[in-house]
């Protein structure tokens, strides 16, 4: 302390050569060093004053808590120091050390200023926002865990590791969710922290660098070491390792998690809804006295030719902005849920039954090859309004995101390219049994294609007025 100060130390280590120490604990919460001068023993203890001023002789104790508090009230964590000089012929190593720890002369209060980064009062706050409770575990006593929590917006009550010391596991869950601040908590009791948080069915993420953040960074759901100022028992505790030590980027991993959650939603529903459309055309096309509107080739250029550009584009959908204003996720839901298949099913049923009118027109008014190929072209159109849907899936596809994907409009424009070529290039509509398609049915396969994206509009249009959802 006195080096960072720029004191200069000179000889002072070898003038006052050090004999043994104890060294800090949570548990006891002192350091105490026995170096030999002249022919003396001085003891020097620095801790938590509370601590101190109790193994002091003939301290002001009142205005030394007084200051104590004065101190830790401004956000500064406070220690004490005191001293004991004792005759050399005193000194036995062997002795019990913590006995000598007694009738100690006070010094002085030292107030060390720690002060929270400058991102972590907005990384809590959008915290708070996604639904995401942030609690605070110190060592610092409660007056300073306090004034640090003020200053970084967390609210809710501030316990000691006396207080719950004298909890049991039931009191403790009872109150575990308005409680903020744990302050002077020692290693077991941030483990009954951690239990009784998970009890009550919390997905907890513990972070921690040091020793004594092992046990409780093991029993958390996700526990989170600092990658520099980190011990290698807490990083080999840990689920993962946060290599700048900074809290905001936890919170931006979960940000962007819930982007690639959302996006893997994305792909499913778009993935599953072609299939279904395509599944629900081939089979009912014969129940209706119909040919199969698809070859087989057609059906493998759907499934892995155009589905699969869109598809992957999906995957790199920006992240929306209100993501992190949504409540987490619980650990139980299901990707598809009874109304997403329902949906799901609707916008494959309205493939189908477009396609297969379409299908049924141009039998009627052709022949079975250009049938096909304007059937064909229309479930493909389909699915330029169906990738919309996808990445949809509460708001409107016309959202402040509507442009921000260029790969899906290239994607997008790809599809639309190479149907025109698999139509109209000779070679192509060998392989793809395919004939050339007139303008006027490029514009209904078009038209009846846009569905897919009007009603699903619509739907949400309504869903709003009517269940202000």
């Amino acid at each position: 302390l006195a080096a960072k100060s720029g004191a200069e130390l000179g000889t002072l280590p070898q003038q006052w050569p050090r004999l043994a120490e104890i060294p800090f604990d949570a548990g006891h919460k002192f350091m105490a060093t026995f170096h030999r001068h002249d022919d003396q023993i001085i003891v020097f203890v620095k801790g938590a004053p509370e601590v101190l001023l109790a193994r002091c002789a003939n301290a002001n104790e009142a205005n030394a808590l007084a200051a104590n508090t004065r101190m830790a009230g401004s956000g500064l964590r406070v220690l004490g120091f005191a001293s004991r000089v004792l005759p050399a012929d005193a000194w036995q190593p062997e002795a019990d050390l913590f006995s000598l720890i007694q009738d100690l002369t006070f010094v002085a209060l030292v107030g060390l200023m720690d002060p929270p980064r400058a991102e972590a009062k907005a990384a809590i706050k959008l915290c708070q926002q996604a639904g995401i409770a942030v609690k605070m575990i110190t060592g610092d006593q409660k007056i300073t865990a306090m004034a640090i929590a003020q200053e970084l917006g967390l609210s809710g009550l501030a316990l000691d590791g006396e207080a719950l010391a004298e909890m049991d596991d039931d009191a403790l869950a009872a109150c575990i969710n308005d409680i903020s601040v744990f302050a002077r908590t020692v290693p077991a009791q941030k483990v009954r922290i951690v239990n009784a948080l998970k009890a009550y069915g919390h997905v907890v993420a513990m972070t921690g660098d040091g020793v004594n953040d092992a046990p409780a960074l093991k029993s958390a759901d996700i526990g989170i070491a600092m990658g520099n100022s980190g011990t290698d028992v807490a990083r080999d505790a840990a689920t993962l390792i946060l290599t700048d030590d900074n809290f905001a980027s936890i919170v931006t991993a979960v940000k962007e998690g819930r982007g690639i959650y959302d996006n893997m939603v994305k792909f499913i529903r778009f993935q599953l809804s072609t299939n279904m459309g395509a599944i629900i055309a081939v089979a009912v096309a014969p129940m209706l006295g119909m040919p199969v509107p698809f070859s087989a080739i057609q059906l493998l250029w759907i499934n892995i030719i155009m589905d699969g550009p869109p598809a992957m584009s999906l995957g790199v959908d920006p992240v929306r902005a209100g993501c992190m204003n949504e409540a987490p996720r619980p650990p139980q839901a299901r990707i598809l849920s009874m109304q997403r298949f329902g949906n799901l099913l609707s916008y494959g049923l309205t493939m189908a039954v477009g396609t297969l009118g379409v299908f049924y027109y141009a039998l009627h008014t052709g022949d079975v090859l250009h049938a096909t190929s304007l059937a064909f072209t229309t479930f493909v159109l389909f699915q330029v309004g169906n990738i919309f849907n996808a990445r949809a899936e509460k708001t409107t596809a016309f959202n402040a995101y509507f442009l921000t994907n260029p790969m899906l409009w290239l994607a997008l424009a790809a599809i639309v390219l190479l149907q025109i070529t698999v139509v109209h290039w000779p070679v192509a509509q060998e392989l793809f049994h395919t004939t050339a398609l007139s303008l006027p049915d490029w514009g209904l396969a078009s038209a009846v294609a846009s569905s897919v994206l009007v009603l699903e509009e619509l739907r949400k249009r309504l869903q709003a007025l009517f269940f202000h959802d």
